[in-house]
């Protein structure tokens, strides 16, 4: 069935323009170098799951009009990819299907439980408390006819997800691709795959790197996400071959799922 990608936000955990910076990126007029924290929402016969809650979802909620929310799915629990999970609120306030469920890994759900610990108690009396349920995620997941399948990467020493859907994938946040997930990540359609900047990071792909795995994995169309100040939009684009680009903020993609 046909589904629709959003790319939500493109930057890496401190965002473009970065507070404090004097660069030409941060400074630049072209709204494509203006980076939110990263997400991407996918939508398929009315359904819609989001990847992440970032600390700008609001911002990226009004943006790009989102009107309902059906699942959420976590890569893994640092700051930029939890922490908008509360402007899940107004989301879940008068859906007819209950709670919205949240799929996390173990330890993600327990950091998840305890940042969060005023909506998972209760003991908030005065209500307005967002109406969200955790729930494991240790496999493949059917939802509403699609297969979500989580993906081992690497984030430096930790070990964290990327998700498979269909013909398309998301990998954000990671260092290295185990050769097992390798495996998983081939005859796709559309493959998202952090790259930071050009220099080496302890935790973050490169561009030379997640270029490298492009030429190995041979997706259809390729875009790069989590990316920082230090890759101008426009410039890199036409450094990298044609059927790889830059993501950026509103991104929107189809494809089959």
């Amino acid at each position: 069935m046909n589904a629709t990608l959003t790319v939500l936000g493109s930057g890496t955990s401190m965002g473009v323009p970065t507070i404090g910076c004097t660069c030409a990126v941060c400074h630049s007029p072209d709204p494509r170098d203006r980076r939110t924290r990263p997400s991407v929402l996918v939508e398929y016969e009315g359904r819609s799951v989001l990847i992440d809650t970032t600390p700008d979802f609001r911002e990226q909620a009004i943006r790009e009009r989102i009107r309902r929310l059906d699942a959420v799915l976590y890569t893994h629990s640092h700051a930029d990819h939890i922490l908008g999970l509360d402007d899940l609120r107004p989301l879940s306030f008068h859906r007819e299907e209950g709670r919205i469920p949240l799929y996390a890994s173990e330890d993600v759900a327990r950091t998840v439980r305890h940042m969060f610990s005023y909506i998972f108690e209760e003991a908030y009396k005065f209500g307005g408390l967002a109406k969200v349920e955790l729930r494991n995620l240790d496999g493949p997941l059917e939802l509403w006819g699609a297969r979500f399948e989580p993906v081992k990467i690497l984030h430096g020493d930790a070990a964290i997800y990327g998700f498979r859907f269909g013909s398309a994938a998301y990998l954000t946040d990671f260092s290295e691709i185990p050769e097992e997930s390798m495996e998983r990540l081939r005859d796709l359609d559309i493959l998202f795959l952090d790259a930071l900047r050009h220099k080496p990071h302890p935790t973050h792909s490169t561009v030379a790197n997640s270029l490298r795995l492009v030429d190995q994995l041979q997706p259809r169309r390729a875009f790069f996400t989590h990316i920082c100040h230090d890759l101008p939009h426009e410039a890199t684009n036409a450094s990298l071959p044609n059927h790889v680009k830059l993501a950026h903020d509103g991104l929107k993609l189809q494809f089959e799922i």
